[in-house]
């Protein structure tokens, strides 16, 4: 059981913990590759419809019984098939997402790593003289190139985990403002590159016709699924942390809205 005291003090430090653990390499790469590879504004139709049906099911589901089960992933799953006298089943079924969500982890410490390399060249100014293409090929083709940032980014957030939802939801109010800062200086960056307009019409006129293509509506279903973190362990975890008055279904609704943003 979680410590009772250990709460998000507010519904914004809960939504922006859970927009920053949804917004990822889904928004960053997945979503516009498949965008580009399915049609452009006809992918965006079937993927809106599954953000709403996603967010407002499963987000609303998870929060619920993460703040039901008041514990962890393991816990929530043996909680919820304890019902049918098959808490042994869940307690089973629960180690599957935890599983999953520890090499996600993994993954994105070595990812940090390297975005904490480059903003150190970037500061340095050393990245400004070099061919990004081989400076980057440089160290991450060779074997423990990063790890005094990889050590960093694990400490950091073994810190932050260790302090409780109360220390998470103060680094997101933070972060997260920070982050769409970024998004926002990069997408004024990309209006004015070179077939910036040419992108701009393909996302946003309709071919209608990829709508009768199955595949198109499965890609959309997909990246709606990875992209709001569904059946992962965070978004139980951060309902376990969430106060009994807090509206589960207004806090999906809001993390589904600006992940999409971010996408």
């Amino acid at each position: 059981m979680l410590f009772r005291s250990s709460k998000f003090k507010s519904k914004w430090g809960f939504i922006l913990a859970c927009v920053g653990s949804a917004v990822g390499m889904a928004n960053v790469w997945g979503f516009p590759y498949k965008l580009g590879e399915n049609g452009g504004f006809a992918f965006l139709i079937p993927y809106l419809i599954f953000i709403v049906l996603f967010s407002y099911v499963g987000l609303t589901a998870e929060y619920a019984v993460g703040r039901r089960a008041k514990t962890g992933t393991v816990g929530a799953y043996e909680m919820a098939w304890r019902s049918g006298g098959q808490e042994g089943i869940g307690k089973v079924v629960g180690w599957i997402p935890l599983a999953g969500s520890m090499c996600i982890a993994i993954g994105y410490a070595v990812i940090i790593a390297y975005v904490l390399k480059g903003l150190t060249a970037s500061v340095t100014g050393e990245i400004m003289t070099v061919d990004p293409g081989p400076w980057f090929e440089s160290f991450a083709f060779q074997d423990f190139s990063v790890i005094p940032f990889h050590l960093i980014v694990v400490v950091g957030s073994l810190m932050t985990l260790l302090m409780g939802a109360e220390s998470i939801e103060k680094t997101n109010k933070v972060m997260m403002p920070l982050f769409f800062i970024l998004f926002l200086i990069m997408a004024v960056r990309v209006a004015f590159l070179p077939g910036a307009v040419e992108g701009y019409k393909f996302l946003f006129t309709p071919n209608w016709s990829k709508l009768m293509e199955p595949m198109v509506w499965v890609a959309a279903m997909g990246q709606a699924f990875f992209s709001l973190s569904v059946t992962g362990s965070g978004m139980i975890v951060y309902g376990a942390y969430l106060p009994d008055s807090e509206d589960v279904v207004d806090g999906a609704k809001w993390t589904a809205v600006f992940d999409t943003i971010a996408a």
